[in-house]
C-alpha cells in the first residue's frame, strides 16, 4: 500500500530546483537516482492495465524504476535476494559486527567514495578472516555476509559495514567444525586494532600512489604532509567494532537480513510531513536512552535532497559482498563441507520447476486473480478504460 508520503513527492516537487541551483555540482549518477525516484511508477516507465478474472475489476499499474537507491523499490529486491540466501544459513548461531570509520576518514571516504568504501570492505573482511583463523582465537575459516551502510539516522555521512557472520568455521585441515563460544565470536579490541592498522596503511598507500583526489574545503589534504597530520588522531584513536548478541536462530537471521541488505538513506515509513517549513522525518538519537531516542527533525528541502543524494554510490559498486567460506567461488564446495562436519541435513534438493511467483496483488473486490489485458509504453497513457465484463481466460495473456 502506498504511503502518505514518499520521498518521490519531495524529489518530484523539490527536485527541479535543486537541480537549477546546483547545476555542474551533481554527478551523472546522482542525477540519475533523482530522475527515477520521481519517475517511478508513473506513466513516464509505461505499465499496464489488469483485469479481475471473475469481476471484471480493473486497475492501472506502473512500472517500477528499479533503481537500487529508490526506496518504493528495494522491498521486491530484497525478498528475491532473500529466497537465494535461505539455503545458505547453516544451523548454528550467527553473529553481528559493525566496522565504523572515524569521522575524521569518513571526509576522506567523502571525496573517494569507490576507492575508500572498497577499501573499508577490503580491510573489514580481512581483519575478520585473519583474527578468526588465529589458533589464539577461533582457529577456523569463517564466512561472512557484509553490507555497506553509508548514513546515520539523520541521513548523515557515516560510512560502516554490518556484517553476518555463523558462530564458528572449518578448520584449516577441514576435519572439523570449530564452534565459537555462545555469546562470543571474537575480541572487538583486538579486531579494532588490526582494522586500523590495515586500513590507515593501505590508505596512506593510496594517497602515495596518487589515487586520492581532493577538491574544495579538503583541497589541502592532497599534500602529503597535510593528508598524515590529518590522520595523526585517529592513529591513537580507538577504532570502533562493535559485536552484538548473537541472533536467536536462522529466521530472526533472515528478519534481520531483510531490514538491512536493501535499505536505502531513508525509508517513506520515517516521513511525517512535507510543506512550507520543510521536510520533517523520524531518526534515532543514540546520544539518548529510552522513549527519549526516537526523535522528529525538520530539514529545508534542498537539504533534505542533498543529504539523500549523499549516499548515492558510484556506479557499478557492490554494496553486498560475501567473503570467506561464503565467498561466490567456493560458496557451494563450503557449505556442503560445512554442513557435512556439523551433521546437518543437506538442503532439500526439489529439482520440479517452479511456476514464477505472481507479484500482483488480487482483485481488491473479490480476492480473484488479476491478469494484464494491456500494456502501454512510456509516457503514455491507456488507449481507454477496459470494457467492464470480465476478461475472458482463454484470451487473457
Amino acid at each position: 500500500m502506498r504511503a502518505d508520503l514518499e520521498v518521490a513527492d519531495i524529489f518530484r516537487a523539490a527536485g527541479p530546483g535543486y537541480r537549477v541551483a546546483h547545476a555542474g555540482h551533481l554527478s551523472l549518477e546522482q542525477l540519475k537516482v533523482m530522475s527515477a525516484i520521481e519517475h517511478c511508477r508513473t506513466a513516464a516507465l509505461g505499465g499496464h492495465v489488469e483485469a479481475c478474472e471473475d469481476c471484471g475489476h480493473w486497475r492501472i499499474a506502473y512500472n517500477s524504476c528499479r533503481n537500487r537507491h529508490c526506496p518504493r523499490c528495494q522491498g521486491a529486491a530484497a525478498r528475491t535476494w532473500l529466497a537465494e540466501r535461505e539455503a545458505d544459513l547453516l544451523p548454528v548461531g550467527y553473529f553481528h559486527v559493525v566496522f565504523t570509520l572515524p569521522a575524521e576518514v569518513a571526509v576522506i571516504a567523502f571525496h573517494n567514495k569507490a576507492l575508500v568504501y572498497d577499501l573499508l570492505f577490503k580491510a573489514a573482511s580481512e581483519t575478520m578472516l585473519t583474527i578468526a583463523a588465529d589458533p589464539k582465537h577461533l582457529g577456523a575459516r569463517i564466512g561472512i555476509t557484509a553490507v555497506l551502510h553509508t548514513w546515520g539516522s539523520a541521513m548523515t555521512h557515516h560510512p560502516h559495514v554490518h556484517m553476518i557472520v555463523p558462530g564458528g568455521g572449518i578448520a584449516p585441515d577441514g576435519s572439523r567444525w570449530v564452534s565459537s563460544r555462545p555469546a562470543f565470536l571474537l575480541p572487538v579490541r583486538v579486531l579494532g586494532k588490526l582494522f586500523r592498522r590495515l586500513f590507515l596503511t593501505r590508505l596512506v598507500a593510496l594517497h602515495d600512489a596518487g589515487r586520492l583526489p581532493f577538491l574544495g574545503s579538503a583541497a589541502h589534504l592532497a599534500d602529503r604532509r597535510a593528508f598524515l597530520r590529518h590522520l595523526k588522531p585517529v592513529r591513537s584513536k580507538r577504532w570502533v567494532v562493535y559485536a552484538k548478541p548473537p541472533f536467536a536462530g536462522p529466521q530472526a537471521v533472515l528478519a534481520y537480513l531483510s531490514r538491512y541488505t536493501h535499505r536505502v538513506a531513508i525509508s517513506n515509513r520515517r516521513l511525517i510531513a512535507f510543506d512550507e517549513a520543510g521536510v520533517t522525518f523520524r531518526y534515532k538519537d543514540y546520544r539518548r536512552d529510552g522513549v527519549e531516542r526516537q526523535r522528529a527533525m525538520t530539514l529545508a528541502a534542498d537539504e533534505f535532497i542533498r543529504r539523500f543524494l549523499l549516499h548515492v554510490l558510484p556506479r557499478g559498486f557492490h554494496r553486498i559482498r560475501h567473503y570467506g567460506l561464503l565467498a561466490s567461488s567456493a560458496r557451494k564446495a563450503s557449505l556442503a563441507l560445512a554442513r557435512e562436519l556439523l551433521n546437518g541435513a543437506p538442503p532439500p534438493q526439489d529439482d520440479t520447476p517452479e511456476e514464477p511467483a505472481d507479484v500482483r496483488r488480487p482483485c481488491p473486490c473479490c480476492g480473484g486473480r488479476m491478469v494484464v489485458i494491456e500494456r502501454f509504453e512510456r509516457w503514455c497513457q491507456p488507449r481507454a478504460p477496459p470494457a467492464s465484463r470480465a476478461p475472458n481466460r482463454e484470451n487473457a495473456p
